[in-house]
């Protein structure tokens, strides 16, 4: 058996694909589900849906395959991460919907967790800063807002977990509490350092550690799934949240090679080896996908960028310039240029390298002349900009430490089909970006953790000779040309933080 059964599980959609034993795609499946906005500046999913929309795919990749439970050497998952569910583990069921890594309700404890000098110590052991984006603030919310919490994680029924665990515990019918190093790296909850929860920061934040799942490598026989559910017990041997399994999948186990994953936001990881290095630039430090041990940590710098496709998404169904996704750059082409256009997309505040929560989105430089394709131009500029921003600062960091520059970026995720947007990119960065012949790498990096788990590969140089380029960008703007144009969206910026 060599066909992998990747689980994605995203912010918006989830997705199943099988991969055969040279990392190709065999079939895949999607489905998106509902996303609800209770008031502003919250959101949340219905885990039950979740769970159902990912075995619904799941079934349904295998079916177009042509396989069953009995053709797969091993199930991978990855995620959308901080994103937090609380179940009753008697029960089975939710306490609440799941809440959403974009939501801010957090912020206010956030800002009581600022004040009381937290700060340093959340940096030096989870390599985080203190932000309402991370699952600790979302925890601490349902147990001090959904009736009973308390009680029930007082008598251990009460069970947290990333999305990877909720999936977990529902594919192994309730056996399996456990998540791997990158998901329990994104709590502001866990010693990336030494790869166990933090009891000074549990007990800061009146976490009971009674709630936590049990922490794995992400490659892992986690358990094995129900039999009910695909006709055979299958092992699920890999787990690592979304970014992490993108570079793992982008074959960036080396450090110095970074990508970037353009999706409902966007995802700039440079790995750095086994060297954690503190960004003194607005990023985080956060584990990397782990093949082996614990006591063998690897890092990463990141940064996110909150509002990415989603712009897209909001053109499409908030301001109706579009009818489908498909058809932004088209739009966007039918223009020259922006027209002085800039979009600072801060529905949800700003990630990094700003850490801004109180900036909301702004359109400036309108005048009688803009129309709704200046908008989309900006709009798919805007996604260009912020990752501009991600990777100049991932330079200044790399620099002060002593490490060598990024050379190049890859890139993957679906709005990296865009050629417009990936020119732009190039031009703003002055590096080459590489586009890879399976853009699917966040399942793909999934798919390659559970199949060295399971035996399919024998290690990561056979994984690095599957990797193929299908286009590069080369830059075509000059740096002075770059220089102006981040000095405009570094202004934007100002106005969008100002209001």
């Amino acid at each position: 058996m060599t066909h992998i059964l990747a689980l994605d599980q995203g912010t918006s959609s989830s997705r199943s694909i099988v991969f055969d034993g040279e990392g190709r795609i065999v079939a895949m499946a999607q489905r998106e589900f509902r996303q609800i906005y209770p008031k502003p500046g919250h959101v949340e999913h219905d885990a039950d849906e979740i769970w159902s929309s990912q075995l619904a795919t799941a079934r349904e990749a295998l079916a177009h395959a042509g396989l069953t439970g009995k053709d797969i050497a091993a199930i991978g998952i990855t995620n959308q991460r901080e994103t937090t569910v609380m179940w009753n583990r008697r029960t089975g069921r939710p306490i609440h919907n799941a809440i959403v890594w974009q939501d801010r309700r957090g912020e206010p404890l956030c800002a009581k967790l600022r004040e009381q000098g937290l700060e340093p110590a959340v940096r030096r052991s989870t390599g985080l800063v203190i932000d309402s984006y991370f699952s600790a603030t979302k925890i601490r919310w349902m147990l001090d807002h959904v009736p009973g919490a308390h009680q029930l994680a007082a008598h251990g029924e009460l069970a947290f977990g990333t999305v990877d665990s909720w999936l977990l515990w529902q594919l192994t019918g309730g056996h399996v509490h456990a998540t791997d190093a990158t998901n329990a790296s994104r709590t502001m909850l866990f010693d990336v350092r030494h790869n166990v929860w933090d009891h000074e920061l549990l007990k800061a934040l009146h976490v009971p550690d009674s709630v936590l799942p049990r922490v794995h490598p992400s490659s892992h026989v986690f358990g094995q799934t129900d039999p009910a559910l695909f006709g055979a017990s299958v092992p699920i041997a890999g787990i690592a949240g979304d970014q992490q399994s993108a570079l793992f999948g982008q074959a960036c186990f080396d450090a110095g090679l970074a990508k970037n994953t353009y999706g409902t936001g966007c995802f700039m990881l440079m790995h750095t080896g086994a060297r954690f290095l503190e960004s003194k630039n607005g990023l985080i430090t956060t584990a990397a996908a782990q093949v082996g041990t614990l006591e063998a940590p690897q890092y990463a710098l990141e940064g996110s960028v909150f509002i990415g496709g989603a712009v897209v998404q909001w053109l499409r169904d908030g301001l109706k310039a579009i009818t489908a996704s498909a058809d932004v750059q088209q739009l966007a082409q039918s223009v020259p240029d922006a027209g002085g256009v800039m979009f600072v997309p801060a529905f949800t505040g700003l990630g990094a390298p700003y850490w801004k929560a109180d900036a909301r989105g702004a359109i400036v430089g309108l005048s009688r002349g803009s129309t709704a394709a200046h908008i989309a131009r900006a709009a798919l500029e805007s996604i260009a900009f912020q990752s501009a921003a991600l990777l100049q600062a991932m330079a200044r960091d790399a620099v002060a430490a002593g490490a060598p520059p990024v050379s190049e970026l890859r890139v993957d995720g679906g709005a990296c089909v865009n050629d417009l947007m990936m020119q732009f990119q190039a031009d703003l960065l002055g590096i080459p970006v590489v586009r890879p012949t399976v853009i699917e790498t966040t399942a793909l990096g999934a798919a390659y953790l559970a199949g060295l788990a399971s035996g399919v590969w024998s290690g990561t140089a056979q994984l690095a000779a599957q990797w193929e380029v299908e286009r590069i960008f080369e830059p075509s703007m000059s740096r002075d040309q770059a220089a102006q144009r981040m000095a405009d969206w570094e202004r934007a910026v100002r106005q969008a933080v100002a209001t």
